[in-house]
Formats: structure tokens, sequence, C-alpha cells
């Protein structure tokens, strides 16, 4: 929570871009400072410290697999980039030797699946199949299971939500040929969205960030029985994560925060939805503006909005200005100013766009004094390029 008021530049403005990162949830700054005095060794070692630290990981590791319903021998603590590129091509790896070189993907997943389903496909001699979306975002299943039907592809991919525009999809009604495996990236959602039970999944990838957790830890799920093969160097179990020490601390502060995180989720989110709500019929009276994303079936946080007329970098550096830190998807990547692949395939504006995600304390004040601002701004860089 924030005290900032327009104008006032000596206090932090209000947190309206959690999706990006937030301070760490309570639970996992408590354990992380313990575990980081307790968890410091190798935790493959033989010797007592290296013992303590396996200790800690299996717990971490138990921790999570019941908060997830999933076994703890299906999870692996490994960097969020990894989660999602071993997670992914893993599968695909174990149908290569078969001829299987083709990927499946959505136009909305994230750059992350999509870039590594390039490289694969690429190295593999392959082609990365697109799967249509809704003008909401949202994939048709039967469709996606058409285009896996081929004997040329290895494995499918499918988010669990969208990161820019909040719109969950239908995992849970795929149902893929047999022999040909589903990734669910959850990177943006695990904590918010509880994954599909049963065997419809293979792997599924997640990040502790989006339940206030360390950001630099990520999840990654490979279910018992799954065809999956190292696809990058590194041991071929999924264990590896490229070599590197396991992190205990960091794999303890995230199950901490999960755990702490599911349990309250319920109030949070039902809070978090009213506001979004709120939020949206803000930016719906507003003039030439475009609401982009399903508005019931979301994550419960976020909502993305266009204007038209005006560039989405102007539109943060002006709410930052009045005291809100907010987002723009007009750019992906601000390193390559491509417009965002998301905002395209669902044929919504490419610039002039606001990302606002709510973090879990975020007060009904913040929201409010966020709606009054919002016309203001707009009106008045619609006003200085002449509109």
């Amino acid at each position: 929570m924030s005290t900032h008021t327009a104008g006032d530049r000596s206090a932090p403005p209000t947190l309206l871009d959690a999706a990006a990162g937030r301070p760490l949830h309570p639970a996992a700054r408590e354990v992380l400072d313990a575990a980081l005095a307790r968890g410091w060794a190798d935790p493959r070692a033989l010797h007592g410290p290296g013992r303590d630290a396996r200790l800690l990981l299996d717990n971490a590791r138990e921790v999570v697999a019941e908060c997830l319903g999933v076994r703890r021998d299906e999870v692996w603590f490994v960097p969020p980039a990894d989660a999602v590129v071993r997670g992914f091509l893993g599968l695909a790896e174990a149908r290569a030797a078969r001829g299987a070189r083709d990927l499946v993907v959505a136009p909305v997943e994230h750059a992350q699946v999509r870039h590594a389903a390039a490289w694969w496909t690429a190295r593999r001699g392959g082609d990365v199949r697109e799967a249509p979306v809704d003008r909401d975002g949202r994939v048709d299943p039967a469709a996606l299971a058409a285009l896996a039907a081929a004997p040329e592809v290895a494995a499918a991919a499918l988010q669990l939500a969208n990161h820019e525009i909040a719109t969950t999809q239908p995992v849970a009604d795929v149902h893929l040929p047999e022999g040909v495996d589903l990734f669910v990236d959850a990177s943006a959602s695990l904590g918010l969205l509880d994954l599909p039970s049963g065997p419809g999944w293979s792997a599924a990838a997640g990040c502790a960030k989006s339940w206030g957790g360390p950001a630099w830890v990520g999840l990654m799920l490979v279910r018992h029985g799954a065809r999956w093969s190292n696809p990058l160097p590194g041991e071929p179990g999924p264990a590896d994560a490229g070599g590197g020490l396991p992190d205990v601390a960091g794999a303890l502060a995230a199950a901490a925060a999960l755990r702490a995180t599911l349990a309250e989720r319920d109030a949070v989110d039902e809070r978090r939805r009213r506001l979004v709500d709120r939020l949206r019929t803000t930016a719906a009276a507003l003039p030439d503006v475009d609401l982009v994303g399903d508005p019931v079936d979301r994550l419960p946080h976020l909502l993305t909005f266009s204007c038209l007329y005006l560039p989405g970098d102007a539109l943060v550096r002006e709410l930052d200005r009045e005291g809100f830190a907010v987002a723009s998807g007009s750019a992906c990547t601000a390193s390559t100013l491509e417009p965002s692949h998301v905002l395209a395939a669902v044929g919504a504006l490419t610039h002039g766009n606001v990302r606002v995600s709510l973090a879990p304390d975020v007060t009904e004040d913040e929201v409010e004094r966020f709606c009054g601002v919002l016309p203001r701004v707009v009106d008045r860089l619609r006003a200085e390029v002449g509109l």
C-alpha cells in the first residue's frame, strides 16, 4: 500500500503493476531469513550440513506438492526460465527419436514459450503450428487437438491464463491424441488459479513471484510416468537444472508463500475481482477505449485496455507522475519495441495500452483515486496531440 498523492515525488507510487513483481509475502520473508542461516549447504552432499539442507529441500517439495495436489517426486525447483524451457521442450525431446519434430502453441503464449518452440523446431527441422484464438484470446480445445493429431507433432503448449489480458484457457477440456503430451505454462497464474486435476497435462511451469515468493525461483512439474528427456546440456533427469546448486532457501520461501497465499486466496481475490470490475467500468466509460480479455473467466487481479490515438509509454509516464505505477502492453519487450503479439493475436489495438494488475494488499481507496485520475490523464494527452 502507498500513501502517494498527486505531485508528491518523495513517496513511492501506488503499485498497480503487481504482475511484473511485488514485495515478498511476509511468510516468504520470514522463512527466507531462517533458511539462509540453515540451508546454505549443497543438498546433494553426504555430510551433515548437506543432509540438513536436503531435509529442508524435501520439506519444500512436500509443501508445494500438497498445495498443488501433485506428488512430491513431480516437483522440481529450478530458475523460472528453465522451468518453461525444460518443461516444454523436455516433452518434445522425448518424442523426437520417433520422428516427431513439430510443436503446437497458441499465438497468445508467453514469449518464452514461443521462443523455445522456435529454437527447438529449427534445431530439429520441424515447424511451429499455431492454434487459433477468439477475440478474448481463448483457444478452441478441439482445434488445438486437431493440430496435435498430425504424426509430426511432438508436444503442445497451452497457458493456464494469459499474462497480458487475463483470459483463462480451457486446459481441462484439452484432450490430445495418444502420444502427444501437453505442457501448461502457469508462470503468471499459479497460486491464483488451480492446475487442472486429472491426467490431461504432462508437465507445467510456475514462477514463485506470481504467489508472492522469490522472483528467482521457478517451479517445474513433470508428472509421474510422463515421457520427458532433458532437452539441454546436463543430466538426463528433471532434477539437474543445468548443473546449478539447488536454491534451498529460495525453495523454502516459495513453498511458505504458496501455502500462505492459498490460505487467504478466496477473500483476497474476491476483493480484487470487485476492484477490477470497478476499473473496467471506469475505462469503458472513456471514449475510444477498447477493453481486452474475457470479463468473467479471467485472472482476478488484472485488466488491460487500449486508448485510441495515444502511445502506451506516454500513458505510463503520465500516470506515474500522478502517483500510479502501471504497465503498457503496447510493447511486449521494450528492448525490441515490437508490438505485443498477444494483443495482435486477438485483434486489439497494439498501441496505447495500459495493463493494471492489483497486489493482494491494494486498497479500495487506491483504486478509487486511480479511477479519478485516469480520465484526466487521457483527456490531457489527447488534447496535447490536438484531439
